[in-house]
């Protein structure tokens, strides 16, 4: 059958990049000349929605408004001095670092990058059940649409594509995988290692609860040999990004045995919602409605060289006052202190 007509069978599932910007996300907010660090580190991980029509409609409005706050928080000295971004998939979303003021934009895999072709026995019995009409043989449309901003010099940049099997249902047509980012901070002896990904989702994708299960046990065992493979343990690790843990046991299941056991051997790794709790903090309405949500988070670990405490989340994308949102996502900022060990 064409590949062709398959394509306008699934046209409502492809991301078709948009080509207009609107008036902020046309310019770059020129940054300070040297971000200055006072002890304190700020990242803010946020899944902005920035999918084109025909999947989501009217999104440049909102995605300029995101733009707008971060641009309105740098000038008033409150920008977070980290960002990481997950379905930043268009030219409208991919530009809201420029507008924003952030000195350095580390882009995710592309649509054209390779992920790994090793498959077991089992990897190609779940490869032959795949169907093109949920969108699983027709290849990559997209990249991985994550995005890494950051006020301070990159050192380092690693990225990983999930192996193209490694997916369920309408997930497939973009490149998911993870970005590594390894950032110099002023006046640190040792730099800080920022992780963010975007694991398949359940429901969206479109296919059973076996088909999602099965790739994202795939995806979770990817991302931990990408950890372990590129993160240096002198450095504090951060890891954000949105893992669509959800309502599903058998994820929070898989996530949580590898982060525990395995991204790290400083000691253990801590998810920021349960640290920010377990010191008394109590969890604002919006972002206790992402906790309970349980698809965006951030966990952090520090090094042998430096040390990371945790000393407070905020929330500057939550509920508007009209009460709607930006996205259909809490974007949430972790504040981290950060110390030579």
């Amino acid at each position: 059958m064409n590949k062709y007509w398959k394509i306008g069978i699934i046209a409502p599932v492809l991301v078709l990049i948009g080509s207009r910007h609107p008036s902020i996300l046309g310019t770059r907010l020129t940054p300070a000349a040297e971000a200055r660090f006072d002890g304190s580190l700020s990242v803010l991980t946020y899944n902005v929605k920035g999918l084109p029509w025909p999947v989501a409609l009217g999104r440049n409005a909102a995605l300029e408004s995101i733009a707008t706050r971060l641009r309105d928080m740098r000038l008033s000295g409150r920008a977070p001095q980290i960002v990481v971004l997950q379905e930043a998939f268009t030219g409208e979303a991919q530009a809201i670092g420029a507008a924003a003021g952030y000195r350095v934009i580390v882009s995710g895999p592309g649509a054209d990058t390779p992920g790994s072709t090793t498959m077991s026995a089992a990897d190609r019995a779940y490869a032959s059940r795949a169907r093109w009409w949920k969108g699983e043989t027709e290849g990559k449309f997209v990249g991985s649409g994550l995005q890494i901003l950051s006020d301070y010099p990159v050192e380092s940049v690693h990225r990983l594509a999930f192996p193209a099997f490694a997916c369920a249902g309408y997930d497939c047509l973009a490149n998911k995988g993870a970005v590594l980012a390894t950032l110099n901070i002023p006046g640190m002896a040792m730099p800080v290692d920022v992780f963010t990904t975007h694991l398949n989702s359940r429901r969206a994708s479109g296919v059973e609860d076996d088909r999602t299960i099965y790739a994202y046990r795939r995806q979770v065992g990817s991302l931990t040999q990408f950890i372990r493979a590129n993160h240096d343990p002198r450095n504090p690790l951060i890891v954000a990004g949105d893992f669509n843990v959800g309502s599903a046991p058998p994820r929070r299941t898989v996530l949580f045995t590898q982060v525990r056991t395995n991204w790290t051997s400083n000691g253990p790794i801590r998810d920021a919602f349960d640290a920010f709790q377990q010191r008394g903090g109590v969890l604002g309405q919006d972002a206790a409605w992402s906790f309970r949500r349980a698809r965006d988070w951030q966990f952090f670990s520090g090094g042998t060289a430096a040390s990371l405490e945790l000393t407070g989340i905020e929330v500057p994308f939550g509920r508007e006052r009209s009460g709607g949102m930006l996205s259909d996502h809490v974007g949430y900022t972790v504040h981290y202190r950060l110390r030579v060990s």
